[in-house]
């Protein structure tokens, strides 16, 4: 069902579409009680007619109003008139980042912002227990200052009761039975696409898809076919990001890379970890050259764990070796190249090293 401007849905008059999707279409409309312009997301005419959908574009509105943060869109309201149901939202003066990544890969600085936020908004969902499960580019805008907001919680699963940091606002709990694929396909996570029973980690393979293409400029897992994508993000690997995206720093691809294993134990124990881990890699750019893996190891913090820690320390076994050649040297003018020497032959996990003041000594710690 399309509107026409000046319907008026409640207290809303409906100016102009702003595009549409799964479920519905949305409209700019004014809101006459408050005097300012809204988005507002209209059910289509035949889900509404749908019992099972319209309550999970009811359960959309009321997951995304408890939760309160600066890079999710904010919901102002839940309504129908008629049989036309609708939801009232903060309207984002800017682009989807659909529509940003036309453009071609992003800055290293403008996706590590991005990523960061994005990050952020999920921690804060992750954190009442809310997975999204359709996060892809076009559920994310961009606004004209560089702020993202996630938008469309219409596949949220409510995984706990609402903590602290939620309202007393009820939250849909009827989740997705085994077996069920929901979400776009090219950014479901490996357990989403077998229709297995998921958590807050399978959004992290979705933002480690995002970013994958937010640097590379194309999506990490895109076949000929739907099937075919699928089992390209079930059982195969992408491109390697330092391949496809060779300018980004280190740390980043480290970050995209832990994202997008398949094993959901791999990726992170907290979003919040890899909120932390993508605003370090952003602070510490401008202090290092972006274009080489050696740079990204001056960070102030340590990586957590394992996997970043580990290669960022056999970064640092480089920069040693190349700085004692460097002074070695006699003609200051040669290239004196590093040298690789191993100092670990266990594993574990690494989850600090610092030079000692001698300028030699490398001391770490590990478990």
């Amino acid at each position: 069902m399309t509107l026409t401007a000046g319907t008026r849905l409640g207290p809303y008059e409906i100016l102009a579409p702003l595009g549409s999707g799964g479920m519905g279409e949305v409209y700019r409309a004014r809101d006459s009680r408050l005097g300012r312009d809204v988005a507002v997301k209209v059910l289509s005419a035949e889900f509404a007619a749908d019992a099972d959908r319209r309550r999970r574009f009811e359960q959309e509105a009321r997951s995304a109003s408890a939760l309160n943060h600066q890079n999710i869109v904010t919901i102002h309201d839940i309504g129908s008139e008629g049989a036309t149901v609708y939801i009232a939202m903060e309207l984002v003066d800017g682009r989807t980042l659909r529509e940003v990544l036309h453009g071609g890969p992003l800055p290293t600085k403008k996706l590590l912002e991005l990523g960061h936020q994005i990050a952020q908004g999920l921690a804060k969902a992750h954190a009442a227990g809310i997975v999204h499960r359709d996060l892809k580019p076009e559920n994310v805008m961009v606004s004209k200052d560089g702020s993202a907001k996630i938008l469309d919680f219409g596949l949220a699963k409510l995984l706990k009761e609402p903590s602290a940091e939620t309202t007393n606002l009820p939250t849909a709990a009827n989740s997705t039975q085994a077996g069920t694929v929901m979400g776009t396909v090219g950014y479901m996570s490996p357990e989403q696409a077998s229709g297995k029973p998921l958590d807050y980690r399978s959004d992290q393979f979705a933002l480690g898809s995002i970013l994958y293409e937010m640097a590379a400029g194309r999506r990490a897992f895109q076949r000929g076919t739907q099937a075919e994508t699928l089992t390209a993000i079930i059982r195969e690997e992408p491109e390697p990001i330092a391949r496809s995206a060779a300018s980004v720093p280190a740390p980043f691809r480290w970050i995209v890379e832990r994202c997008l294993q398949k094993d959901p134990e791999e990726r992170y124990a907290s979003t919040h970890d890899l909120a932390r881990d993508l605003r370090s890699v952003s602070d510490h750019l401008s202090e290092t050259s972006i274009s080489t893996e050696a740079s990204s190891v001056r960070s102030a913090r340590p990586w957590r764990p394992g996997r970043l820690a580990v290669g960022g320390l056999a970064v640092l076994a480089i920069l040693a070796a190349g700085t004692l050649i460097g002074r070695r040297t006699a003609r200051p003018p040669q290239i004196a190249f590093p040298t690789f020497h191993k100092l670990t032959f266990r594993r574990g996990e690494i989850f600090s090293a610092r030079f000692a003041p001698d300028g030699q000594t490398i001391v770490y710690g590990a478990a």
